[in-house]
């Protein structure tokens, strides 16, 4: 759609359509508050991720951005207008749920173009718009079936097709892909890139698979326990985890932590000092985090039992008992075997140290 062009929907349509803004946002159901003072700036165009464990207040701040949910306290501004109190259908939004949520008893055509008619645009222009969804999320050639007569994967190219053909100014996705095999979501994940990119739509996408965030994401909020408690592009969340939380969250494997004690330019861990590059003029108890990819097999370092080897072809995952814990290793070859005893160390500029009281990165 061109910069001066007009969606569908009648509301002129620009590079800068899309903007949000979530101030104060808190959320309670009774004595239950679900999210904590939210603030939240996404720019127009971004593929922006809420990313978070079950529970943690990201569906919830998807269903507050489409109306479906109320506020307790804090507004919700779209393209600097103030949306908090305005019902869904006003809101120019388009969802996609988990579940698809396709008329069973209507045609493929039919679902795609149902948010056209509701807004009463010309039967002829509904079908041309259809057509070239259709084509654009490659199911032009099912348009007569029902959602009943095709797989996972092409209801939710239905499902996506029918959100984007009236052009939104938002594109929210509630976990798309969770119903799909391992294989057609990597599949459909690259498609659904690759479009949100051509449209050029803001879209925001919920999901508890760090994988898919860091590989869709332009910039990801991290939720905890109804709190957004980092937003950072998918490199500054992996490199620089703000929490402990964060920390032993992100990462296939995530991130390995063992209590320490930090005094001058070393951690010691179970009785074994570890150079960390940082320097502490007092000790100070903390966590300290090193990435599995940065864990390394080496002489007079810390005491590990080799439990398990998983072999997975390209790389090989190892999983040790060292100082009470369980510690993984990721690496693209490796001489253990189960059972064996080694000493595990890492680089002194791997090391990533947290607050061992709040949590927090030091």
């Amino acid at each position: 759609m061109s910069a001066d062009a007009t969606t569908r929907t009648g509301r002129p349509g620009n590079a800068s359509r899309g903007s949000i803004r979530l101030e104060g946002i808190v959320k309670r159901h009774g004595a239950t508050t679900v999210l904590h003072d939210v603030d939240l700036a996404i720019e127009p165009g971004e593929f922006f991720v809420l990313l978070g464990p079950s529970g943690s207040g990201k569906t919830t701040t998807l269903r507050i951005l489409a109306g479906l949910e109320s506020v307790s306290a804090g507004s919700v501004t779209m393209d600097g207008e103030d949306v908090t109190t305005t019902p869904p259908g006003e809101r120019d939004v388009a969802m996609v749920f988990q579940s698809y949520a396709l008329y069973p008893h209507m045609s493929v055509a039919a679902n795609i173009g149902f948010p056209l008619r509701m807004v009463k645009v010309p039967a002829a222009e509904v079908a041309r718009a259809v057509e070239a969804v259709a084509t654009k999320v490659g199911i032009q050639h099912l348009l007569a079936r029902t959602p009943g007569q095709l797989s996972g994967g092409q209801q939710q190219r239905c499902a996506l097709a029918r959100a984007i053909v009236r052009e939104p100014r938002l594109f929210l996705l509630d976990e798309p892909l969770s119903n799909l095999d391992a294989k057609l979501r990597l599949e459909t994940r690259l498609e659904l890139h690759s479009l949100q990119r051509n449209l050029g739509v803001t879209t925001v996408y919920v999901t508890h698979d760090q994988e898919e965030a860091m590989t869709l994401a332009d910039r990801i909020a991290v939720f905890m326990d109804g709190r957004i408690v980092q937003v950072g592009t998918p490199r500054e969340v992996f490199a620089t985890p703000q929490t402990r939380a964060v920390a032993g969250f992100i990462g296939t494997p995530p991130m390995n932590l063992l209590e320490g004690v930090w005094q001058g330019d070393t951690v010691t861990v179970a009785g074994h000092a570890f150079p960390v590059g940082a320097h502490a003029a007092a000790p100070r108890d903390v966590t300290l985090g090193v990435r599995p990819g940065d864990v390394r097999v080496a002489d007079g370092g810390l005491p590990a039992h080799v439990e398990r080897v998983e072999d997975l072809g390209d790389t090989a995952v190892l999983s040790y008992r060292a100082a009470g814990a369980l510690v993984k290793q990721k690496t693209d070859r490796t001489v253990v075997r189960d059972g064996d005893d080694v000493t595990l160390g890492f680089a002194p500029g791997s090391a990533h140290l947290f607050d061992r009281t709040t949590g927090a990165r030091l």
